[in-house]
């Protein structure tokens, strides 16, 4: 028997599952909260990680471990490998003017061709354009650029030369100086936002590919570690999903993320042409808007969501012509940041409770469904769903999902999915070394 580690080191927290690789069952697991905010110092990020090892009883009886971490992160280190300043996080929005400048300056349809992506404020070059703005003196410090899971595999490795820092396609493709259809690096990109490109970046990783051992001084060296991976693709891989099926998560905001054997270029924007850990790519369409749509729904008729979903589903189709445009925050798919939401088709006959929960639970439906059309228009086809995240619990979404989506709905088991591909992929580099 051997047992394998899978690490979610996500915005919130971090998570660990230990697995038996003979049987697939679960060994252990455990999780620590990280800080809120949108900038972190990663040592925070080094403090969970320990802590979820501990609680799991160490990796004395661990084979292999993979990081999966949240996408995007700007870490930056100087020639000794220390952190030069926190870390600007995904959903860090200060580098908004610095991603429609970048777009300005080299063009959409030129950024959608080279990387698969037109950058926007969560991407790492645009985060990289605002530091060599706005911090200079940190700018100059900067020698090695990586992101959260190339960091915290760096860590448990033990080295604190630079020159070891490793990465993954799923990861590096959301750097924005990374094309994962020639799986090179841009380092003109990393020039244009810089002013310079003599920076180590992570040596990039196939998706087998062993990125050495663990720390022998923590007595993790017999533990064999995985090239890890963003957080959409360890989803992707904890689902197992393969070329036509997509998953839909239904979080604070809306992902649809679909397996492809090609790769796409959107110069809308809309689309991200991410890459998946296993060799192909990985479309994806986010919404700023995606559970709390039904939370807001809910709180205004004053019921919980059991209640909700019964309501919704004992009104019409189409809620006798009520229609909620849930732009609650604005939106992303379609990009209407200013928007705000809009409740139509009210009439006398048509302002009952059930039309009202109903409306809330198809606008939803349908604004992924817009999301999942944006990929499908880059020629992705999506034939199954797998519908994870809080929302997905709820009985009327489940219910009416298909319908909406145009495409087979499962709605597998709540769990830690991303743990558990970066577990998953942890088994695959051991299989692969004989172990």
């Amino acid at each position: 028997m051997a047992v394998v580690a899978g690490i979610d080191s996500s915005t919130q927290s971090c998570k660990i599952v230990l697995r038996d690789t003979d049987t697939g069952a679960l060994v252990a697991s455990a999780s620590a909260p990280h800080p809120d905010g949108t900038e972190i110092d990663p040592q925070h990020w080094w403090d969970a990680c320990r802590t979820v090892i501990a609680a799991v009883g160490g990796l004395s009886g661990v084979s292999a471990l993979s990081v999966a971490a949240q996408q995007h992160g700007l870490v930056c280190l100087d020639d000794q490998g220390h952190v030069i300043r926190p870390a600007l996080l995904w959903n860090d929005t200060r580098s908004a003017k610095a991603a429609s400048d970048l777009v300005a300056e080299y063009g959409a349809s030129r950024w959608a061709t080279d990387t698969g992506s037109v950058p926007v404020a969560s991407f790492t070059v645009t985060k990289l354009r605002w530091l060599a703005e706005h911090e200079p003196d940190h700018a100059a410090r900067v020698a090695a650029i990586c992101l959260p899971h190339d960091w915290l595999t760096w860590r448990l490795s033990g080295s604190t030369d630079i020159n070891d820092l490793v990465t993954d396609r799923s990861d590096a493709s959301g750097t924005g100086w990374f094309s994962s259809v020639t799986n090179t690096y841009l380092p003109s990109l990393v020039r244009l936002a810089l002013g310079r490109d003599d920076v180590v970046l992570p040596r990039v990783l196939g998706p087998c590919e062993p990125a050495g051992h663990g720390d022998p001084g923590q007595g993790w060296d017999r533990v064999v570690l995985g090239p890890g991976c963003g957080d959409n693709a360890g989803a992707a891989l904890g689902l197992d999903l393969a070329p036509g099926e997509s998953l839909v998560s239904l979080g604070t905001s809306g992902v649809v993320a679909s397996v492809s054997t090609t790769p796409t270029q959107d110069e809308s924007g809309l689309v991200t042409g991410f890459a998946d850990a296993t060799g192909r790519h990985l479309p994806l369409a986010c919404t700023l808007n995606g559970s709390r749509v039904l939370d807001a729904t809910a709180r205004l008729l004053g019921v919980d969501h059991d209640e909700l979903s019964r309501l919704a589903l004992a009104a019409d189709e189409g809620a006798s012509g009520m229609t909620l445009i849930p732009y609650l925050e604005g939106e992303r798919t379609p990009n209407l940041p200013d928007a705000t939401g809009t409740l139509t088709g009210l009439t006398w006959t048509s302002m009952t409770r059930e039309n009202l929960a109903r409306a809330g639970v198809e606008g939803l439906l349908q604004l992924m469904r817009g999301a999942m059309d944006a990929v499908r228009d880059q020629g992705v086809a999506i034939d199954r769903v797998q519908l994870i995240g809080g929302g997905a619990r709820s009985v009327a979404v489940q219910t009416l999902a298909s319908a909406f989506l145009g495409a087979e709905v499962v709605v597998p088991e709540p769990g830690e999915y991303v743990a558990e591909g970066a577990a998953r992929q942890a088994a695959t580099v051991l299989a692969g070394l004989g172990q």
